[in-house]
């Protein structure tokens, strides 16, 4: 492998670079080369995603081609059929999105590749809905999601709208592995390649738009409901705000935050898993007297809510909205016979177990996955070949949910729509989805989910991470918090270990996570971050009362820290 130096040199020396590039690289010193050119930056578990500049191991237009060339030489390998059935592209708000999707509309083009580009930003999972509505061979989405400004990123399709998963995506990584210069990529088709490339817009709005309306469960009911709405400056604010005052919901934009603004000026973030992406929408809400706050991320496949509970406005967690939604959907549709008795749940490996226990009640089994709505998407696509069971909902701890899985993404749109659904009916009842949430807690026992992360940048940042697991691993924690591990599970060496003693993992593909469950039947898992350099850590602590589930997490996250500090 070449050193940073070596690929600086022979970018800088390329007259193929943007001019803009190699005048970023003209300022840099010598830990900026080397943190920009160290590596190349590769797919995560949510595709390619990292800081916007000049280098190998940067976003950029060259970065982007070459991914491309990759997906585009894969593609050929599949026959003349793939190339026909092309590949549907979409892009949000931030700051090259655009240039970067019709770039790889060119790059695919000049391979015969057929290719269908929104005509401006569009949320996640409606380009998802989009490669399954046009019945393309795959997609590409030009997006960070819900990461800083700084960053853009790059995620790919497969033919049923599902980011692919590991053994597609490791092929597709050989394929962009084999192109050797990022900078000789061709990107300007001829007159007739041209002819692949096709703008769409509205009729796949407003086929998207109906199917996600046509989620609903009460849709007759009267709307008593007002919410607070913010697209975060990102691509749900049409989608969003049409389809919930279609279904007849007074929504109030925070208009400050309507703006596709790439640099996110009026948020303190883009993220709705951080408090300062509420800040705007809640002082609105207490304006306005409102019921609830909805926020999306940029992409729109995250969904953030605030609810009132004494007057005052609660955030609730991705596991929490989560929870609230199971409760609902599954309870309205058994009291309509909607439920089948072969209904399944999906989540994750780290989702609270508070969702298990709601769905379970109704007789609704939990499937887990490995973390990556992708594998969620995979398991259903398996059901759709092979059955075994029904579809019922799907989530992750992550703010992410899919009611219906005409999209193969968590939604947004649907999530949204789904709990003002929610929200107006227990208001009809007297209760808001704090109440909810509560009633949950006093039944099945009160969760406390939560995580914290350690970052390291750079070279260095990614050795001490490989470094932090590798410890981990060797040295066993046989207690955290006080509390004994009384099994624990290593998605690496897809081994476990209970009071039995040792035996195989089964049922979920290699990965660098570990997960201790402890006596008490709370559970601590680790990983590192499939997009950002990051180490994470999560928690599901239980207990009877909040209250002592609060004080418990205390001390175990004060442990996990100091361990894999």
């Amino acid at each position: 492998m070449s050193s940073a130096r070596e690929n600086y040199d022979r970018w800088y020396s390329s007259p193929s670079l943007m001019p803009d590039l190699k005048q970023e690289m003209a300022g840099m010193n010598e830990q900026q080369i080397t943190d920009a050119f160290y590596t190349n930056i590769a797919f995560g578990t949510a595709g390619m995603r990292g800081t916007m500049g000049a280098g190998t191991n940067r976003i950029n237009i060259h970065t982007i081609r070459k991914a491309t060339e990759g997906y585009a030489r894969w593609i050929e390998g599949q026959g003349e059929e793939a190339k026909a059935a092309g590949v549907a592209i979409g892009y949000d708000n931030r700051h090259h999105s655009r240039e970067f999707a019709f770039d790889s509309a060119a790059v695919l083009a000049v391979h015969g590749i057929r290719s269908y580009v929104f005509d401006s930003l569009r949320p996640t999972p409606e380009l998802s809905f989009a490669v399954r509505h046009l019945r393309c061979f795959g997609g590409i989405m030009i997006t960070a999601s819900h990461n800083p400004a700084s960053d853009n990123g790059y995620k790919l399709y497969d033919h049923n709208g599902c980011q692919l998963v590991p053994d597609l995506a490791d092929a597709v990584t050989a394929c962009v592995n084999s192109v050797t210069d990022e900078l000789a990529v061709n990107a300007s088709p001829d007159a007739q390649q041209k002819t692949c490339i096709q703008v769409i817009g509205a009729e796949v709005d407003r086929a998207y738009f109906d199917r996600v309306e046509q989620i609903r469960i009460n849709p007759d009911e009267k709307k008593d409901l007002k919410i607070v709405f913010s697209p975060e400056h990102g691509t749900s604010n049409i989608p969003v705000r049409t389809i919930l005052q279609e279904c007849g919901f007074e929504v109030i934009p925070v208009l400050e935050q309507c703006d596709p603004d790439p640099d996110f000026s009026h948020t303190a973030s883009p993220n709705p898993e951080q408090p300062g992406a509420y800040e705007l929408a809640l002082a609105l809400a207490e304006k306005e007297q409102a019921d609830i706050v909805l926020v999306c991320d940029p992409d729109a496949d995250r969904m953030g809510v605030a609810a009132r509970k004494d007057g005052k406005f609660q955030l609730l967690t991705g596991n929490q909205s989560g929870a609230v939604l199971i409760a609902y959907i599954l309870s309205q549709r058994q009291a309509k016979g909607l439920l089948r008795k072969d209904s399944l749940m999906f989540n994750t490996v780290v989702t609270s177990d508070l969702g298990d226990k709601i769905a379970a009640s109704y007789g609704v089994k939990t499937v887990k996955t490995l973390t990556g709505f992708k594998f969620i998407g995979d398991k259903v696509a398996q059901l759709e070949a092979h059955g075994g069971g029904t579809y019922a909902f799907g989530y992750e701890e992550s703010y992410g949910s899919l009611i219906e899985p005409f999209v193969r993404d968590k939604d947004a749109q649907q999530a949204c729509l789904m709990l003002a659904e929610a929200a107006n009916h227990y208001k009809a009842e007297g209760k808001t989805l704090v109440d909810v949430l509560e009633e949950m807690y006093r039944k099945f026992g009160a969760y406390y989910e939560t995580q914290t992360s350690i970052r390291e940048e750079g070279e260095a940042g990614a050795a001490k991470i490989q470094a932090t697991m590798k410890k981990l691993r060797a040295e066993r924690l046989s207690s955290i918090g006080g509390l004994r591990v009384r099994a624990w599970q290593d998605f690496s060496t897809q081994q476990e270990s209970d009071e039995s003693g040792m035996h195989a993992l089964q049922g979920f593909p290699v990965s660098n996570v570990l997960k201790y469950f402890l006596e008490d039947g709370s559970w601590v898992a680790v990983r590192p971050s499939g997009t950002e350099p990051k180490i994470k850590i999560y928690y599901c602590i239980t207990d009877q009362t909040m209250d002592r589930a609060r004080a418990k997490a205390a001390g175990i996250i004060a442990e996990m820290k100091q361990i894999a500090a």
